[in-house]
């Protein structure tokens, strides 16, 4: 096995994972921030079915300027908003958005790498 294949089975497993991943955070935390009232309309801009699950992944995984960062742009109606969604998540809700999040990037920079090397 080269040292490409490794990198792509890597990303490759980590995508696997980070699928499961998606689905437990949207039924866990996604699904309970849906139907409260206060975190319904602020969960950014769902382009497709599900993307609402990234978008709070991204808030509660990206560090607070980045954040804070965001909301300030003109453009901050498309992103979660951090404020509320830490108000309305608990520390295990957070563990698993980190999780999801940067296992995500990570497989997607593997194979990305693999494909280019």
């Amino acid at each position: 096995m080269t040292l490409d294949e490794l990198v792509f089975a890597l990303g490759f497993f980590g995508g696997i994972l980070s699928l499961i991943f998606y689905v437990l955070f949207g039924q866990i935390t996604v699904r309970r921030l849906r139907k409260n009232p206060e975190t319904k309309g602020r969960l950014g801009v769902e382009f497709a079915s599900g993307w609402d699950i990234f978008n709070v992944a991204q808030a509660l995984s990206l560090p607070r300027f980045i954040t804070r960062k965001l909301a300030e742009s003109p453009m901050a109606n498309f992103y979660a908003n951090r404020d509320v969604l830490d108000k309305s998540t608990t520390v295990f809700d957070r563990g698993l958005a980190n999780t999801f999040y940067w296992l995500l990037v990570l497989s997607i920079v593997l194979i990305f790498i693999s494909s280019v090397v």
